[in-house]
């Protein structure tokens, strides 16, 4: 608050010294406490505003930091499900290998069999062909 030179009460002690032909010391009395009741007045005004100055400074810094935790919960959220899908796929990728993976083993194994026996019969057809041309 600037540095006021009267207070309320300054103003309500101030005595004048009176002369002849001065003013009337009634009437400067009832200018002086008219100009009292203002001075309280807006006294009181200055500290209510200056109140609720504080309690709007407080809220804003209130719904700053909830501003600025909500954006790091939304920049936060799409990278943790990305996390969490990753996961789903490696533990479905698993499961997959882990249910299908022995079917696939055997089947891997009969294909790769199949393959030899009917590579042998290429094999002994060739050898049959090769003995057929010779007669």
């Amino acid at each position: 608050m600037a540095n006021l030179m009267y207070s309320p009460k300054d103003i309500l002690q101030q005595e004048f010294k009176t002369k002849m032909r001065g003013y009337d010391p009634v009437e400067v009395d009832e200018f002086l406490d008219g100009i009292i009741k203002d001075y309280e007045t807006y006294n009181k005004e200055i500290l209510t505003l200056q109140e609720e100055n504080d309690r709007l400074h407080a809220k804003i810094a209130q719904l700053s930091k909830s501003q600025a935790i909500s954006s790091r919960v939304q920049t936060e959220a799409p990278k943790s499900q990305t996390v969490t899908n990753f996961d789903i796929l490696k533990r479905l990728s698993n499961l997959e290998k882990e249910v299908f993976g022995k079917k696939l083993d055997q089947d891997t194994t009969t294909e790769t069999r199949s393959s030899q026996v009917v590579s042998s019969n290429y094999t002994q057809a060739d050898d049959d062909l090769e003995k057929t041309r010779q007669f």
